[in-house]
C-alpha cells in the first residue's frame, strides 16, 4: 500500500482534484528526462517535467504474483530530446522509469506509483513504442556463478584481474580507410600480432562516436596497418581520421588465458567439466569403461 502525505490525502478527499501523470527516465550516461500529460511544465526533484511532449503512456497493469507487469510509452521521434539515432545507439535501453501521480497545482503533493525499466523499444518511421517493464523482470535475471568450459569472467573486472590499461594489452589507431560500414583499416597498432584484439573492445575518442564502446569481431594485420571488423556498424557512420583506443580480447578458453594473459590461476572456467558427449555415452564393446577420465 502506498503511503501518502497528509495534504495529498486531503486533496483526494476534496471534491476536485487537479492532478496529473509525470515520466521521470534516467539513462545509464547519467541524463534525466521528464515528461508530463499536464499541458504546462512541472518541476519537482530537480527535474522538469516537459508538457505537450508528444510522449504517452498506456493502461498500468498490475498483478499479485511475480509476472512482469508491463505498459507502452508512446512518443514521437521529431522530438529534440528523443530521437532515433539515440534509440538506435542504446542510449535508452534499460533506463530506469519512474511514474508519478502528481497535483499540478502544488508539486510537493506526489506520490510515486511505481518504478520500472524501459525495455523492448519498437520504432516505426515518426513514432516510437516503449515496453516499460515492472521491477519483477529482474527476477529473471542470472544470478552467480555458471559452470561451462569457458570463463565466465569479463575480461578485466575484478575476478579477472587484468589490467587492460597496461601497454601490452592496449593500443590507440586512427581510421586510415573505410572498407565497410563495419570494417576499416587503421595505422598505429603495428606492434599487436594479429587477432590480439579479436573478442577485444574498441572505444572511440573522436568522430562522430565519441564516446561509444564497440566489439571487435576480427583482427588482421597487413604489414603496419591493421584490418578491424566491428561486431555491429555503429549508428554514426566512420570516417577516416576518426581515433580510438582498442583493447586486447579473450575467447575465454584455458589456452589463451594461460599463452596471451598468463593469468590462469584466475580462470573462472571448468575446463574438465563433461559435455554432452559424455552425457549420450552408451555401453559399448570398444572401452572406455575403465574407471579412466573421459
Amino acid at each position: 500500500m502506498k503511503a501518502l502525505s497528509p495534504a495529498l490525502q486531503a486533496h483526494l478527499h476534496d471534491g476536485t482534484t487537479t492532478l496529473s501523470w509525470c515520466w521521470r527516465i534516467s539513462r545509464a550516461d547519467g541524463v534525466a528526462l521528464g515528461f508530463t500529460d499536464h499541458d504546462r511544465a512541472l518541476s519537482f526533484d530537480g527535474t522538469d517535467f516537459e508538457p505537450e511532449s508528444g510522449f504517452a503512456a498506456s493502461e498500468i497493469r498490475a498483478g499479485s504474483d511475480l509476472a512482469v507487469d508491463a505498459q507502452d510509452a508512446t512518443g514521437v521521434l521529431t522530438s529534440d530530446r528523443i530521437t532515433e539515432t539515440d534509440i538506435l545507439d542504446g542510449r535508452w535501453d534499460n533506463a530506469a522509469v519512474e511514474l508519478w501521480r502528481v497535483n499540478w497545482a502544488d508539486t510537493s503533493q506526489r506520490v510515486l506509483l511505481r518504478r520500472g525499466a524501459v525495455g523492448q523499444i519498437r520504432r516505426g518511421r515518426m513514432a516510437f513504442v516503449a515496453e516499460v517493464r515492472s521491477l519483477a523482470h529482474m527476477l529473471g535475471q542470472t544470478v552467480g556463478r555458471t559452470f561451462q568450459a569457458g570463463c565466465d569472467a569479463r575480461l578485466g573486472d575484478a575476478r579477472c584481474g587484468i589490467d587492460l590499461e597496461n601497454a601490452i594489452y592496449k593500443g590507440t589507431g586512427v581510421v586510415t580507410d573505410l572498407l565497410r560500414d563495419r570494417a576499416f583499416m587503421a595505422s598505429g597498432l603495428a606492434a599487436f600480432d594479429a587477432g590480439w584484439f579479436t573478442s577485444g573492445t574498441l572505444t572511440w575518442t573522436s568522430g562522430a562516436n565519441a564516446g561509444r564502446v564497440a566489439e571487435v569481431l576480427s583482427h588482421g594485420v597487413d604489414g603496419s596497418i591493421a584490418s578491424l571488423t566491428l561486431l555491429e556498424a555503429p549508428v554514426r557512420a566512420i570516417a577516416e581520421g576518426d581515433s580510438f583506443v582498442a583493447r586486447a580480447g579473450c575467447d575465454k578458453r584455458l589456452a589463451t588465458c594461460s599463452a596471451k594473459f598468463a593469468n590462469v590461476v584466475n580462470f573462472r572456467g571448468f575446463p574438465n567439466i563433461p559435455g554432452q558427449d559424455a552425457v549420450l555415452r552408451y555401453a559399448s564393446q570398444d572401452g572406455g569403461h575403465e574407471g579412466n577420465v573421459l
